[in-house]
């Protein structure tokens, strides 16, 4: 009797370990909605995308991925809600990593499984950055919601505290995100095309991919900080006047 309720409970364990079923890291919402749209991009959320300025709510092709946060909390990291929208018979993913040379990038695929009429589900790989090997992950991400037309994947999913860094002493918020895609085989993930690398970007500040792509604003009013060379050559011969008068 003693055995068996041993081999029962051990059983029940491989059943329920994360190792083994794969989707314990995983939670679904009760509402699967989804709503993507250019809304709030470079002022609630962190936007980027391919071809630029392309319309993640149209059907046509765009390959869009969004990220909003929450206020960084060392050690605990940062908190993601994240959009995703693409164009693939396979997958659609978005990366995020703080080298995309070398280490690792943490990847969230967005998936159609053709093989169940094109039926939406979700995984989260490790990829390695120098040979791009993907390997399966349990990072924990929650409310993940998906859709499906045609060839357009849609999909929106947060992850809980999040941290460029390994050690967790501090909160690390600098990361590229990547964007790309690949197939889906009887259920097997096959390799990641990396179509978007953004470089380094504080995910906490929405405009920070922005920066610099924009020319910065004629002044209108108030005095500049910074003088020209020919105001300067102006002002020293003034001066030197002034001084010339006086003596």
């Amino acid at each position: 009797m003693e055995r068996g309720l041993i081999l029962l409970a051990a059983a029940l364990m491989v059943f329920v370990a994360p190792g083994v079923q794969g989707t314990a890291h995983l939670s679904f919402a009760t509402n699967r909605t989804v709503n993507i749209t250019r809304d709030g991009c470079g002022s609630t959320k962190l936007c980027v995308e391919t071809p630029d300025d392309c319309d993640p709510a149209g059907n046509g092709t765009c390959l869009f991925g969004a990220v909003n946060t929450s206020t960084p909390m060392a050690p605990n990291g940062t908190d993601l809600s994240i959009q995703l929208r693409g164009n693939s018979q396979g997958y659609v993913a978005l990366g995020l990593t703080a080298n995309a040379s070398v280490g690792t990038t943490m990847l969230f695929i967005c998936a159609q499984n053709s093989s169940n009429n094109g039926t939406f589900f979700f995984r989260t790989m490790q990829r390695n950055n120098t040979d791009n090997e993907l390997s399966p992950t349990e990072t924990i991400v929650r409310e993940i919601r998906g859709s499906v037309e045609g060839d357009v994947i849609r999909c929106e999913f947060d992850v809980p505290g999040v941290n460029a860094t390994s050690t967790r002493t501090s909160h690390a918020i600098t990361f590229s995100i990547l964007l790309g895609s690949g197939t889906v085989n009887g259920g097997v993930i096959g390799a990641f095309n990396s179509t978007l690398n953004s470089g380094p970007l504080n995910i906490t500040n929405p405009a920070s991919n922005n920066v610099n792509t924009t020319p910065a604003p004629a002044t209108t009013s108030g005095a500049s900080s910074v003088l020209h060379p020919h105001a300067l050559l102006l002002l020293l011969s003034v001066l030197t006047l002034s001084v010339k008068l006086r003596a």
